[in-house]
């Protein structure tokens, strides 16, 4: 039996640093060993120890359920609690995510895509560059069509 398909996880903005490295560190020389934390791992964190919320609230946001939700923070805290004891670097990448803005459906190729930056406006789409796109209202749930989406 297979396992289920992992959900993508909604983000609401993508992390200002894609990383830590430690300061001062007592490591012999080389190459410090390094802590992955995935985007999800990153999100949960700053839901539950930046805005406060509880895993419920911070669940719903990540449109996830609040086991997997209580899951993601736990493997995040084991993670960072490691690169802080162990004076390990901290990387900040991967996940199945998906950022929380603007998706658009591409008439060209059926790709959808979105731009992590809110601020730039998106002309052209993200895999063939054709200007055939439209506007979709969220994350498109049905990848094969395009019932959410309306012209650009």
């Amino acid at each position: 039996m297979s396992p289920r398909r992992i959900r993508p996880r909604k983000i609401s903005d993508p992390p200002v640093v894609s990383g830590m490295i430690p300061y001062g560190s007592k490591l012999p020389p080389g190459k410090p060993p390094a802590v992955f934390l995935g985007l999800e791992e990153y999100e949960a964190m700053r839901l539950c120890d930046l805005e406060e919320l509880n895993h419920q609230k911070a669940s719903e946001s990540m449109n996830v359920s609040r086991p997997t939700f209580t899951r993601i923070y736990s493997s995040a805290k084991r993670k960072v609690a490691s690169a802080l004891v162990e004076g390990k670097q901290i990387i900040i990448e991967g996940g199945k995510v998906y950022f929380d803005n603007d998706w658009y459906s591409c008439l060209n190729c059926s790709c959808h895509f979105n731009h992590p930056d809110k601020r730039l406006e998106v002309n052209s789409c993200a895999l063939c560059g054709s200007r055939e796109i439209i506007r979709c209202e969220s994350y498109p749930e049905n990848p094969s069509g395009n019932e959410n989406c309306s012209n650009k």
